[in-house]
């Protein structure tokens, strides 16, 4: 599987709801192993995720410019659990129901794949930015 933006997420965007606001929403990143979850265009709300290791992390410091996402690298302390080979940026309503799936990202991400060990995990995103449309 490749990087990819959710279809249904590019649907919610074009709509203008708000609940899917990059900049005013909480963005938040987790972590996935893809041995328990795989990727799936349908998929929509958070609910959907299987396999998150470790505590899901706000990205500070979000922009968009020119159609290119980006925010602060994140780090989730002290994880154990199942490899990680995949992340899901999701926007958090505070519920997962609700929670729009933004993108779903396993390649050209400095620190993975990795087996947790107990210590920190630090997700260092491209210079260039997280994603673009």
């Amino acid at each position: 599987m490749a990087n990819a933006i959710y279809p249904k997420y590019k649907e919610v965007i074009l709509g203008a709801a708000t609940n899917t606001n990059l900049l005013t929403g909480t963005v938040k990143v987790a972590l996935v192993d893809t041995g328990t979850y795989t990727y799936n265009a349908a998929n929509q709300y958070y609910s959907s995720i299987t396999g998150v290791v470790g505590t899901p992390q706000t990205i500070g410091s979000t922009t968009v410019t020119g159609g290119l996402f980006d925010g602060n690298d994140v780090t989730y302390t002290s994880v154990t659990g199942n490899s990680v080979e995949a992340l899901v940026i999701y926007v958090d309503t505070g519920n997962a129901a609700t929670s729009p799936l933004v993108a779903y990202i396993d390649t050209s991400v400095t620190g993975l794949p990795v087996t947790p060990n107990g210590g920190n995990i630090t997700i260092t995103w491209n210079a260039s930015g997280i994603f673009q449309l």
